[in-house]
């Protein structure tokens, strides 16, 4: 079971929630690419090739560096919040969801809202507030979630209550 996060403890609300979630989608296309391709079975005329690095052309990529143990992890607990939400819900839980994912790089998001719009059949305006209800009910269920702040015991004192004057010794 994974700690919960320090910063959401205390109160969490939508400008916590909103950041967090970005940051794990950074942290997800942050992760490198593993897994089978279909790389190998495209031909590939090395004649061709070959000449182009002949040349000294070779194509680079910019990729963001690994994220580390700890963002991962964050990530993981900050994912598991889109579950959160009521499975009937399964388009907030999209939009949340892909609004969520932040090109590492250029620190865009992937799915502008027209873009989230166009996809759902919707005008922007209203994905944008499906967007904040789906928060809203991610507020609300790590509230239920947080434990609730020590009581303040008043006047309560954990002593024992008096004893009678022979009750001193100990029994054995």
């Amino acid at each position: 079971m994974m700690q919960p996060d320090a910063s959401l403890a205390a109160t969490p609300d939508a400008a916590l929630v909103v950041p967090r979630l970005e940051e794990a989608g950074r942290t997800l296309l942050a992760l490198p690419a593993s897994g089978p391709t279909p790389r190998l079975r495209q031909s590939v005329w090395t004649v061709l090739q070959g000449a182009m690095e002949g040349y000294g052309w070779q194509p680079t990529r910019v990729r963001p560096s690994v994220p580390g143990a700890a963002r991962i992890t964050r990530m993981d607990e900050a994912l598991g919040w889109i579950g959160l939400i009521p499975p009937d819900r399964t388009v907030l839980r999209r939009l949340v969801g892909l609004r969520a994912l932040v090109h590492p790089l250029t620190d865009r998001h992937l799915y502008p809202w027209r873009r989230l719009g166009a996809a759902v059949g919707a005008d922007h305006k209203a994905v944008q507030r499906w967007h904040a209800q789906g928060i809203a009910l991610i507020v609300a269920a790590l509230a239920r979630r947080a434990p609730a702040p020590p009581a303040a015991t008043a006047g309560t004192t954990s002593d024992p209550a008096p004893s009678s004057p022979g009750s001193d010794r100990k029994r054995r």
